[in-house]
């Protein structure tokens, strides 16, 4: 019996998850994911590949360095040393820096943060955008007569399989038996609302007529 119990739970549970991991919302949630991670590649290339060496070679031209990789603000250097422990010393007689071991602020990684950050936000609205003005195109095409006309001949078509012309007769004589279908319930619903006013008029009066018989009745008393 508890082995059977036990057997249960474990099958009610193995069900839950597999509803769980089919669920259209998990399923988009994965989707977008998998999407984000490529994305994000894109991304980084576009950053790193094209727009960085872009910025670095104007800023090379403007401020003559060597790029973002050059804007830094050094706090507390620290310098490279050679085999005898003596500071090294570049071809142009400035002593090198051990950025590895160096305190500074690296403005060229914040700047690239930025501009990755840029992208990214362009990239989704653009996308977002995009996405809406379709929902919108597809909602005002909804609401088209001329759409769902098409739309409802197309079906007839397939369902009973007859030619075009065929098909829009069929349609337009669906057309007017709905048309005179609601015809008919708004003629029953009108009768019926004027019955129900008939009615409690009537009984408006009826319950007038007997506060006045009852009036006359005490006033005779």
């Amino acid at each position: 019996m508890a082995k059977e119990k036990k057997e249960g739970k474990v099958k009610k549970f193995f069900g839950e998850f597999k509803k769980f991991i089919t669920r259209g919302n998990v399923l988009d949630m994965s989707v977008g994911v998998i999407v984000g991670g490529a994305f994000t590649g894109i991304v980084n290339g576009l950053s790193n590949f094209i727009l960085k060496p872009i910025i670095n070679w104007l800023l090379a031209m403007i401020l003559g360095t060597n790029g973002l990789e050059g804007v830094i603000t050094m706090l507390s250097p620290a310098y490279a040393l050679d085999e005898t422990g003596a500071i090294l010393v570049d071809e142009a007689g400035k002593q090198v820096i051990d950025l590895a071991n160096s305190i500074y602020i690296d403005w060229g990684s914040f700047i690239s943060a930025i501009i990755n950050f840029l992208l990214i936000a362009f990239v989704l609205f653009s996308i977002v955008k995009t996405f809406n003005r379709i929902a919108e195109e597809s909602e005002k095409m909804r609401s088209d007569p001329e759409w769902n006309k098409k739309k409802a001949v197309a079906k007839i078509r397939m369902e009973k399989g007859v030619s075009k012309k065929e098909a829009l007769v069929i349609w337009q004589a669906q057309c007017e038996e709905e048309k005179a279908k609601k015809a008919e319930e708004e003629r029953i619903a009108k009768e019926k609302a004027e019955e129900e006013k008939r009615l409690a008029e009537e009984k408006a009066m009826a319950n007038t007529r007997l506060l006045e018989e009852i009036r006359d009745l005490l006033k005779q008393k």
